[in-house]
């Protein structure tokens, strides 16, 4: 960390044979092979068309095309139409169709359709049920926090820098721990609603007062609420359960006993997000509370409707004010190629790439700032902690495939360009730090921004690649994977894009 820029990160993998990967290496090989038998058999017209056909695997095969190889395009492609013509990914709701059965079972789409949420048991001084998000699919288990943190707008150099550092060591601390698998941090940006501003004003507002009084308060109420802007940030710990089942045992088993084994880690990781981050409020989420954090997450325009219900309830205890998670999400729920609709809502999800020169401390700023009326804007940044072990063998693979790859470019007379260069250093510096108790992490963001069905969505996602580049770096359209890339960055409840499956 110098000057507040980071740019101490390299590629997870580094090919070794012209920066190229094994499984490429692979097929580029066994595909020259009828090449080689017609040349021995004397086929000559048959050496040819194979040469073609292997030329054209090689620009298939080794080509990347938005982040992807034309492989991968036509597998995903492929996938993605049989999906829609089958309607396999089509979603509406069982309380859409009134077919609702338990109110309390969740009824939401794509990834989230396998998870359950268990309250439990009772926890702190105020005796709430956290609520333990199950993943059957990728066989996980998950707690949510709100958190709120001061931000580091107006913070100094040495302010920022030591908060990066806090954030260093809280991931390292996760990783002592060798249970948490993945850190996640979300941000949700949207237009104040000015929910609660309406019921304090309504509590406290004297109507034989001076009338100059509420002609002042209901001007600052439209000024001010049409460029005020409400963050919701929230922080998920993702563990496995191939790493949690042998602590849950000492804790009773089953469902209570994971969740104990949760709350141990709760404890350590709010020491420092309250400490070393400097978060002012961790709050971890009951059931409830996830469940109307899941439904804003959907429909952001809902959220005044529930806060003026909480209201209500302060008044009259009988109001049911709670999200039920058979409602929880949306009534339907359709991915297109380029964006993701749901309810009467549109979203485009971006993921950014880091800039070679590095990052600054506070630059993804405008990634979060809504550009018009009714924008939400969302971020999320998983952190993805490898255990020791793996760390070592991924520090020891890549050093290997970095002097491989540097020999045979020396041996050819392959000149050996700056950026390779400049990787190359990193990874063969990555088992220094491994030995000095780093945690190796592969960290990465998706922005997300929703809008009504009643805007032009395209339109706003290209603003939102545009406030990634005025940021500094460069935004990457997730397309074909709209559905996942949004609930991943707006609904806090340990979805990744890097979990297959399996724990």
């Amino acid at each position: 960390m110098t000057s507040q820029i980071y740019n101490d990160y390299t590629r997870a993998k580094i090919g070794w044979f012209f920066g190229l990967h094994g499984w490429q290496v692979t097929v580029l090989a066994v595909g020259i092979l009828p090449f080689f038998w017609s040349l021995g058999n004397a086929a000559w017209l048959a050496a040819a068309l194979f040469v073609v056909i292997w030329a054209v695997l090689a620009v298939i095969t080794v080509t990347p095309v938005l982040g992807r190889s034309a492989t991968g395009w036509a597998l995903r492609v492929t996938g993605f139409s049989l999906g829609a013509v089958l309607k396999f990914s089509l979603f509406t709701s069982k309380g859409a169709e009134g077919k609702i059965e338990d109110l309390a079972e969740p009824d939401l789409p794509g990834v989230l359709q396998p998870a359950q949420i268990h309250d439990g048991p009772p926890h702190g001084a105020a005796m709430a049920r956290v609520a333990v998000i199950q993943n059957h699919a990728t066989r996980t288990w998950a707690v949510t926090a709100t958190v709120v943190h001061p931000g580091i707008g107006m913070m100094e150099a040495l302010a920022r820098n030591q908060t990066g550092r806090g954030l260093s060591e809280m991931l390292e601390a996760a990783e002592r721990t060798e249970l948490v698998d993945e850190v996640i941090f979300m941000v949700r940006s949207v237009p104040e609603d000015g929910a609660e501003r309406d019921q304090w004003v309504e509590r406290h507002r004297n109507l034989d007062g001076p009338q100059l009084a509420r002609t002042v308060n209901d001007g600052l109420k439209q000024g001010l609420g049409m460029a005020s802007v409400r963050t919701e940030a929230y922080c998920t710990l993702v563990v496995p359960e191939s790493r949690i089942a042998k602590v849950a045992k000492e804790s009773g088993g089953g469902v209570e006993g994971r969740a104990r084994a949760l709350y141990g880690l709760m404890g350590e990781m709010e020491a420092q997000l309250r400490g070393a981050m400097g978060m002012t409020t961790v709050n971890w989420l009951t059931s409830p509370e996830l469940a109307l954090a899941c439904r804003t997450g959907f429909a952001p325009g809902d959220r005044a409707a529930i806060i003026d219900a909480l209201g209500e309830r302060e008044r009259d205890p009988k109001v049911n004010a709670d999200i039920p998670w058979a409602m929880a999400g949306p009534s339907g729920a359709d991915p297109a190629f380029r964006h993701y609709s749901h309810d009467a809502w549109n979203s485009i999800s971006s993921t950014i790439k880091l800039p070679a020169k590095g990052a600054v401390m506070g630059a993804l700023a405008p990634v979060l700032t809504p550009g018009e009326p009714g924008e939400r804007r969302s971020f999320v940044v998983v952190y993805p902690i490898a255990k020791q072990g793996k760390a070592e063998r991924q520090s020891n693979n890549a050093e290997w495939a970095a002097d491989v790859g540097g020999s045979l470019k020396q041996k050819l007379g392959v000149k050996v360009r700056a950026k390779q260069q400049a990787e190359t250093g990193k990874v063969r510096g990555l088992d220094g730090k491994l030995a000095q108790g780093n945690a190796l992490i592969h960290p990465y963001a998706i922005a997300t921004v929703t809008v009504a069905k009643t805007q032009r969505v395209a339109e706003y996602g290209r603003r939102l690649d545009a406030s990634i580049r005025r940021a500094g770096f460069a935004p990457l359209r997730l397309d074909l994977a709209q559905d996942t890339a949004f609930i991943a960055a707006t609904v806090p409840m340990g979805i990744s894009l890097t979990r297959r499956g399996g724990g």
